[in-house]
């Protein structure tokens, strides 16, 4: 092995690298994380995911439908470093299990498929990264396939996710005939031959030379434009060295300035040492990113990653396994060891530390203590939720908990024999408490338990979960999706009074709402959503605290729209005046009065349902190509766009979620079982009139 000459470390915290694999689902993430764990001696066999032998997919239900349904938290040591590894979902179901996984990584390789370029998945994930700030890296796979292109996936990088690639290598040969990468920095050429399970170093090839000279200058061109210290030794010497460049590219990739470009055929072990010597060389340690920020006491407050300071930590993911309920926790400031005592800062309850675990997927190592930079998981902690902010006793701080998106699926569960119905209760409870962004409710008007998820597919895996681990039998219905109401046409000067008088103390609010449907985003998708409240009121007709339960009380009003119950968004409530009682206007009487005006408001104007619509990518066979458009101009589908593939053809439409209940099995009769489909939520678009 060898080792990366550019770097050097007198903290150990600088060989720390916290990191995630992010993609579209079927780019190769999973195939990218095994072959890393074989080349740095963490397995010593490597897993197939057509096998169903991969690490990190370990769950019986990842392995039977080949995708990766659950963030896999894996350690591995290269080159005098640890690295801290999550293996994330590709598939839109569960984008929240890649929310949550950024929320506590430093850095990601974001995987793209060489023939595919940037798909739409791709694009959401890359988004969410954008959200949370973090440095990425990208690694263009399966340069091995059929139709491979380098450059136009690059380019693709370029013109979609609006980032400039740094190509920082050159591939050797072409599909089937890729044999190995030209390292554009050192100017070597790294080759495999056929079952070796390293590669060897060599001279760039001759017929290359010429091609790697000419894109290295155009490396040195692009890396000068954007870094100063390239710059300058770019103007000096019309050339800029390895370690300048280097250099360079380590600031631009944390800064997000610039994205690193390496290439290579995970399936074929071709590509992945190089990627594990960018991982170290230019991904940032724990001690490169700000320090965590959170709140105490209203004030903002920083830790920073120091194993001295007291100790802060976030828990990003909880699941059940064999050795018992396992929270999985990124520290970030401080030190824990086994039967430390902890503070559960939301609750205000204290946890006890039983052991702390190296994570190994489903396999797991105990260690006596974990220290700032670390992901571990530990067991013991008996009441914290993914989100949870754990941190020392005598010092309490918040930190801000992954964010969770509404579900927009439901389905009515309930167990197949009465005497079921409990089991049932506490398997959805246990379900909900490892998968946030599951939401298990009772209908009030039929009493059926509800389970709304993000998808279809995310549904029908909790449901099978629960089969499977709680071996229950339950009856599923219909998928339902989550309709929204919103404003078309708004109400100016509505006045209305609330006054009441039953003994003692009366109530007594009066106020003007103006309402308005929302602008559009510039550049946004749908419907805008979402509620805007503001007060024009002067000269103190209405107390500063009488508008803030004016503003509660609109916001109570929304659970519940006049067209059929639906939750109200996309609205604007502008507060234009008031009148008060001296004796009789309280908080509790204005927010009745803010809560009972909107619902008059709502129905004096006109409103209208929306629908959730998702983008779907169909990728077909060209002879089926013409069934496909029939079949989602059906659905109610707008066709976006179409482009030609090798053999294939890749559509791309906009289509209603409610539409897509049952397309798999369709789309698979439709073309012999040829055709695929992904999807991405887009937002909501106006339902049709019913």
């Amino acid at each position: 092995m060898r080792t990366n000459p550019h770097l050097q470390h007198t903290d150990p915290l600088a060989t720390v690298r916290n990191l995630g694999i992010l993609a579209h689902v079927d780019a190769g993430k999973t195939t990218v994380t095994e072959r890393i764990l074989y080349l740095t001696g963490a397995v010593h066999k490597r897993g197939e995911v057509h096998d169903g032998t991969t690490v990190t997919d370990f769950d019986p239900q990842e392995r039977d439908r080949g995708i990766t349904i659950f963030a896999a938290a894996v350690s591995c040591a290269w080159d005098g470093h640890r690295i801290n590894l999550i293996d994330t979902p590709g598939h839109v179901d569960f984008a929240d299990e890649v929310e949550r996984s950024l929320r506590v990584l430093d850095g990601a390789i974001a995987v793209f498929d060489a023939v595919a370029g940037v798909e739409p998945q791709s694009e959401s994930v890359w988004r969410q990264a954008d959200r949370h700030g973090v440095p990425r890296i990208a690694f263009v796979n399966k340069l091995d396939r059929v139709g491979a292109d380098l450059d136009a996936a690059v380019e693709s990088i370029r013109q979609r996710l609006h980032v400039v690639p740094l190509v920082v290598q050159l591939p050797v040969g072409t599909e089937d005939r890729f044999t190995g990468v030209v390292d554009l920095l050192t100017m070597r050429a790294l080759l495999w031959d056929d079952g070796a399970e390293a590669g060897r170093e060599t001279d760039v090839p001759a017929e290359l030379l010429a091609e790697a000279q000419r894109r290295r200058h155009l490396l040195e061109e692009a890396v000068a434009e954007l870094h100063p210290g390239a710059l300058e030794e770019f103007c000096a010497t019309t050339a800029v060295s390895a370690p300048t460049l280097a250099a360079a590219l380590r600031d631009l990739t944390r800064t997000g300035e610039a994205v690193v470009v390496l290439c290579g055929s995970a399936y074929r072990n071709r590509g992945i040492e190089p990627l594990l010597h960018a991982v170290t060389a230019y991904l940032p340690s724990p001690l490169d990113v700000p320090p965590v920020r959170g709140t105490l006491d209203g004030t903002v407050q920083e830790r920073s990653a120091d194993p001295e300071v007291p100790f802060v930590g976030l828990v990003f993911k909880v699941s059940a396994a064999a050795t018992g309920r396992l929270s999985y926790l990124r520290v970030y400031s401080g030190t824990i060891g086994k039967g430390t005592t902890v503070l559960d800062a939301g609750t205000g309850r204290s946890e006890r530390i039983g052991r702390i675990l190296r994570v190994q997927a489903d396999r797991h190592a105990d260690v006596d203590r974990a220290v700032a930079g670390d992901i571990v998981a530990v067991i013991g902690l008996k009441g914290v939720r993914a989100g949870s902010t754990l941190c020392a006793p005598t010092a309490p701080l918040v930190l801000e908990p992954p964010s969770t998106a509404e579900p927009v699926v439901s389905v009515a569960v309930e167990a197949r024999t009465g005497g079921d119905t409990d089991r049932l209760a506490t398997a959805l409870a246990r379900l909900t408490e490892e998968d946030p962004s599951l939401l298990v409710r009772t209908d009030p008007e039929t009493g059926q338990t509800v389970l709304s998820g993000m998808g279809e597919l995310h549904l029908e895996v909790a449901v099978e979960k629960i089969r499977r681990t709680h071996s229950l039998e339950i009856q599923v219905g219909r998928p339902q999706v989550a309709y929204r109401e919103t404003v078309l046409r708004g109400v100016t000067g509505l006045v209305f009074r609330h006054a009441k008088q039953d003994g003692g103390a009366g109530q007594f609010a009066q106020v003007v709402l103006d309402t308005a449907p929302l602008e559009p985003v510039a550049g946004g998708a749908g419907r805008p959503l979402g509620f805007e409240f503001r007060s024009t009121v002067t000269g103190g007709r209405v107390p500063a605290e009488f508008v803030r339960a004016v503003e509660a009380g609109c916001r109570d009003a929304l659970a519940e729209g006049p067209l059929a119950g639906h939750q109200v968004t996309g609205l604007r409530v502008t507060l234009t005046d008031g009148a008060t009682h001296p004796k009789d206007s309280s908080e509790p009487a204005f927010r009745t009065a803010g809560r009972l005006a909107l619902r008059e408001a709502l129905r004096t104007g006109t409103t209208a349902l929306l629908e959730p619509v998702v983008e779907v990518t169909v990728t077909v066979p060209e002879d089926a190509v013409g069934g496909v458009l029939g079949d989602l101009a059906a659905r109610r589908g707008r066709v976006t766009g179409s482009t030609a593939r090798v053999g294939t053809a890749v559509v791309t439409a906009t289509v209603p979620l409610a539409e897509l209940f049952g397309y798999a099995t369709q789309l698979r009769s439709r073309t012999q079982g040829r055709g695929t489909f992904t999807t991405r939520a887009t937002g909501y678009a106006l339902a049709p009139a019913r």
